[in-house]
């Protein structure tokens, strides 16, 4: 099973490194390394250049966000199955994508998702949150449950079915790719029950008080856009995140 990894970066020099590493230190046999870089200005670019072929696509060149990023990245891919290790990421084991592949042989499912840690950005074994995901089922998705999008890995056939990511979000269309997928068009996953990601806190999503309720406003527009959970769903999604401060 080819699995293609999709990193998108700008001004990512004090990280993309170790993302870098995490993907290409994979026991997998057959990955497809994919790098979107949004025309960075520090010396990003010099960094994943020193790669050379071991990197399988690059590109760099201005985008319209994150998402547009990724769905460039997803546009290159070939694999079988597309997932996404972002910049200031990295795998939890140099074994994940090998898990990824067999249970995606095993069960034949069209997405699976695992357990992840939210880390220091300097020490990335301290972890601040642990978000264990559990089992899936439609009632836990509308009421509020979600797997981390870092660990999520779709066949490449769903984006293709189904769509890639909705640019007219800034900053959760990553949510309303999930309830598209698995709410609306109801899409089969398995869970992968271990760490697979590691996170450093200081996401976009997460970054100040602004873009919390900016999240929240597009977290209530993806319910209604795919008419799938209620108020009621985004009420509990924001309540999930206090067990993730409760580390296992």
């Amino acid at each position: 099973m080819k699995i293609s990894v999709i990193t998108i970066c700008y001004n990512s020099a004090h990280s993309i490194k170790t993302a870098i590493d995490s993907v290409l230190a994979q026991t997998h046999p057959d990955v497809e390394y994919i790098v979107v870089d949004g025309k960075s200005k520090d010396n990003t670019v010099e960094i994943v250049q020193s790669y050379g072929g071991r990197i399988t696509k690059f590109i760099s060149e201005p985008d319209r966000g994150i998402y547009d990023a990724l769905n460039k990245g997803i546009g290159m891919a070939t694999g079988d199955v597309i997932g996404f290790m972002h910049s200031d990421d990295l795998f939890a084991s140099d074994n994940t994508l090998a898990k990824v592949a067999e249970l995606f042989q095993r069960t034949g499912t069209d997405s699976i998702y695992g357990d992840l840690e939210y880390v220091y950005k300097e020490d990335t074994n301290k972890v601040l949150r642990y978000w264990k995901s559990g089992n899936f089922s439609i009632r836990n998705l509308k009421m509020g449950w979600m797997p981390p999008h870092p660990t999520f890995y779709v066949k490449r056939a769903v984006y293709e079915k189904y769509g890639t990511f909705n640019t007219t979000y800034k900053i959760a269309a990553d949510y309303d790719t999930m309830l598209r997928f698995l709410g609306k068009y109801r899409i089969s996953t398995s869970y992968l029950p271990e760490v697979m990601v590691k996170m450093r806190v200081g996401g976009a999503s997460n970054r100040n008080l602004k873009n919390i309720i900016r999240k929240t406003k597009e977290d209530h527009k993806a319910i209604k856009d795919n008419s799938f959970g209620s108020v009621f769903t985004l009420f509990f999604k924001n309540i999930r995140k206090v067990t993730q401060f409760i580390i296992k």
